[in-house]
């Protein structure tokens, strides 16, 4: 009787080592599949938040005299940038619906590393732009309300109140 318990776990052991090693890679597959789509979500809630912002300030450049903002408005209206990459990110979506079952853990390890790399970058490049236009308005409002104080013989605009 003691052998036929020791064979009997054996053999139960023999069979749930594998299914616990499948459950286990199942789940590590899961997390990476969520995980790279949660970046490519981020990276477009990045990119839209980014191209929304290029757009306020142009308005805020248009309060600055032409031959003073004209690189700001060649950047703000190059959105070509933005485009290639929503670009990108339709492509890692593409290739998570296509190869996201079949795909080797390490290439769902570098897809997210790619991902994580391009959202950390966009969140800064973001968060700089953020700043450069909250400064830019600050300037323009200062030097608008300069202008107001000014002779209207002294102003680049004589019409401008």
């Amino acid at each position: 009787m003691p052998e036929f318990i020791v064979l009997a776990g054996a053999v139960a052991l023999a069979l749930a080592l594998p299914l616990l090693w499948w459950l286990v890679r199942s789940r590590r597959r899961e997390r990476a599949l969520v995980r790279l789509l949660d970046l490519a979500d981020a990276v477009q809630d990045l990119l839209d938040r980014s191209q929304q912002r290029m757009h306020a300030m142009q308005a805020v450049v248009g309060r600055v005299p032409s031959d003073i903002a004209a690189v700001a408005h060649a950047s703000l209206d190059s959105t070509q940038s933005i485009r290639d990459a929503k670009r990108d990110v339709l492509q890692h979506r593409l290739w998570i619906q296509k190869h996201g079952d079949t795909a080797r853990q390490s290439e769902l390890h570098e897809a997210c590393a790619a991902l994580d790399r391009a959202r950390a970058r966009l969140s800064t490049q973001l968060e700089e732009l953020e700043r450069a236009g909250a400064e830019l308005a600050h300037a323009t409002e200062a030097s608008a309300q300069a202008a107001r104080r000014e002779p209207a013989t002294l102003r680049r605009d004589p019409d401008a109140p």
